[in-house]
């Protein structure tokens, strides 16, 4: 029987027998394997770039790197010579400031509203105030087993209103809402707009936690974070405000700032966005169970009784205020308003003759004369019919006469200059 002999590998201190046979030869020389391992001496190493004199040019938008000290992952100071200065801001300002801060505006963002409806006639479409004071009020209710959208969608056509109204229901429930505008919702700087609605969130629920009703509104959102076209730039500042207005619906109670992640709970605020198109947002954004949509398009009903909230106080009789709305059928309300502005315009032009053109200013900012008042004007609907017509043919020569499509294919004035011919008013 072959003897055995101990092996041992790599230096283990385990030997394993193995046994003496022709094969192996009758002894093995146990030999260690074992490798010293090498000591790398502790020093501190500096990665630095190479820098090329000859070819950092002024041309080069990438010298600055090589330079770079900064450790801000915001550092938009970087990329500052990489336009060309004819496209930039002046400094201190645009591009070359960085807000670096949304505290700035948080002063901005409460609106106070002493505005009674009931007492100034102003109307409230039914079905608007039914669906903003439900949405509401199930936000602030625990009810079983249901989840319910933390968020309101109203939209619908331009100038139909919709601002206005919330405005009204808000005074008329005692919410004194945080505001945001679709202005805000793009910065020069990553990730600004969605750390400002987080602000703004909690700004409220600080309201709320103080025993006082309050919502965060933002007026125009498609406008600010829509992709309304080919044509439109789609930021990452875009991206995040859909996908932060995402997580606060679907964990309003849980919102956090960069920096604050304590699990203390904020009371539930529900959010109130208005729009022309929803359908320009993130899908995901605008499903049931995030947005309660809402679209709003008033009926003559509607449309007669803000009519009355704006001629209130011009003694103008029902009737005619039937009659005006009837017949611009397919204006919205806002045009009504500008209606009744058009009528002043006759008192501006004698206070205007009888002060001089050259001393509109002196007489206006910071005069030391009391200001002009002028007498409540007729309104007639005779001249609220004049007055309304000259409207509708001013849209009608913004839609008719196309001059950016002229500008591009010849030096012409579209038709603006034809209208004129015709009537044989262009030669004098």
């Amino acid at each position: 029987m072959a003897a055995a002999v101990p092996l041992s590998f790599n230096g283990s201190g385990a030997a394993t027998s193995v046994p003496s046979s022709s094969f192996f030869g009758t002894s093995l020389k146990k030999v260690s394997s074992r490798i010293p391992p090498s000591k790398v001496p502790s020093a501190s190493f500096k990665i630095t770039a190479e820098v090329d004199e000859n070819k950092q040019t002024k041309k080069d938008r990438w010298k600055g790197l090589a330079y770079d000290e900064s450790d801000d992952q915001q550092d938009i100071t970087r990329g500052k010579g990489a336009v060309d200065s004819l496209f930039q801001a002046p400094m201190g300002t645009g591009t070359h400031y960085a807000v670096m801060s949304s505290y700035d505006y948080i002063s901005q963002g409460l609106r106070t509203y002493n505005l009674d409806n009931t007492m100034d006639g102003l109307y409230i479409a039914p079905a608007f105030m039914d669906k903003l004071v439900v949405h509401i009020t199930k936000n602030f209710m625990s009810l079983p087993n249901i989840k319910v959208p933390l968020i309101l969608g109203i939209w619908g056509g331009k100038g139909q209103g919709k601002s206005f109204q919330c405005e009204l229901v808000f005074a008329k429930m005692g919410i004194n809402p945080i505001m945001m505008s679709a202005g805000e919702l793009e910065s020069g700087n990553a990730g600004e707009p969605a750390k400002l609605i987080r602000q703004r969130y909690r700004e409220a629920a600080d309201i709320i936690k103080k025993g006082k009703m309050c919502c965060l509104m933002i007026n125009d959102l498609d406008a600010g974070a829509g992709r309304m076209g080919g044509t439109t730039q789609y930021t990452v500042n875009n991206q995040m405000v859909n996908a932060t207005l995402m997580n606060i619906a679907d964990n309003p109670t849980c919102v956090q700032l960069p920096g604050m992640y304590n699990k203390e709970e904020n009371p539930r605020v529900p959010i109130i966005v208005t729009g022309n198109d929803f359908s320009t947002l993130y899908a995901p954004l605008i499903r049931d169970g995030r947005m309660e949509k809402f679209y709003w398009a008033p009926t003559r009903e509607d449309r007669i009784g803000v009519c009355k909230g704006i001629f209130r106080n011009d003694n103008v009789a029902d009737d005619d205020i039937v009659k005006l709305v009837d017949t611009f059928p397919g204006q919205s309300i806002d045009f009504f308003g500008a209606l009744r502005a058009r009528v002043y315009d006759d008192e501006v032009r004698k206070w205007i003759s009888g002060v001089g053109v050259g001393s509109i200013g002196k007489s206006l900012v910071n005069s030391k004369e009391a200001a002009p008042t002028f007498e409540q004007p007729r309104m007639t609907m005779e001249k609220l019919l004049e007055y309304g017509n000259m409207i509708v043919q001013e849209q009608e020569n913004v839609k008719r006469v196309q001059l950016a499509d002229k500008y591009l294919s010849e030096a012409a004035l579209g038709e603006a200059n034809e209208d004129a011919i015709q009537s044989g008013n262009f030669y004098g």
